[in-house]
């Protein structure tokens, strides 16, 4: 791993990029510092790779005082007690994938423009927008369809109520960086995306490397050695 002074306080921007189905990579940046502070192979996602991360820097004296995520509950969870920011980037991009960049139904398209305007608002904000929204819609997200052949309901509007739902759930952590002014906290995990696209564009040109060899290459670029 990147060589740092003991002691030092760091402010996390942390996610992981796949390569292949099988082949991830979990990379812990420090923004501030413009440096790789740690990294991990790995098949998936997972709570328990961030947490070997975080331990890790806490083991060699790193003080994590915030971190930048995606938004998955599970890996919030490993840094609890820290300041979590969630990615207005992760979050955006969660909305329009229940309600696709185009929605046809007017409550889908109103609730995407509220999730466009993440950047320009504060907590509160968009907590009275959400709020006004529901009340709104709260009766076309109670529709019901049966299913005719098991006699079963679901919710009409699920991919809604999910995208709602999402909202809500991580609207304490949209706004984190404003809490922590002087910790300087990014909004997103974006000072990541350099280095995942330049790994990606150069495993591309060498695909027939082998594991190990590709391996090195991501810890040059890494590294930046």
């Amino acid at each position: 791993m990147v060589k740092l002074n003991k002691d030092t306080e760091l402010i996390l921007t942390a996610d992981t990029t796949f390569f292949s189905r099988s082949e991830g990579l979990t990379v812990f940046r420090e923004p501030n510092l413009k440096k790789i502070v740690w990294w991990r192979q790995t098949i998936g996602e997972k709570a328990e790779v961030y947490r070997l991360g975080k331990e890790h820097l806490e083991k060699n004296s790193f003080t994590i005082k915030a971190v930048v995520l995606d938004g998955r509950i599970g890996i919030r969870e490993v840094f609890s007690g820290i300041p979590a920011q969630m990615c207005h980037f992760h979050q955006k991009r969660i909305v329009n994938r229940y309600l696709t960049t185009r929605p046809k139904l007017l409550a889908g398209v109103e609730l995407r423009d509220i999730a466009r305007t993440i950047p320009r608002s504060d907590e509160d904000e968009l907590s009275k927008k959400l709020n006004e929204w529901f009340l709104k819609w709260e009766q076309f997200l109670k529709q019901k369809t049966t299913d005719q052949s098991t006699g079963r309901w679901f919710y009409t509007h699920k991919r809604i109520r999910s995208a709602y739902r999402s909202l809500k759930i991580n609207l304490p952590y949209l706004y984190t960086y404003k809490k922590y002014p002087k910790l300087n906290i990014p909004n997103t995990t974006n000072s990541l995306d350099g280095y995942f696209n330049r790994l990606k564009s150069l495993l591309n040109v060498h695909r027939g490397l082998s594991p190990q060899r590709r391996y090195r290459l991501i810890i040059k670029i890494l590294t930046g050695r």
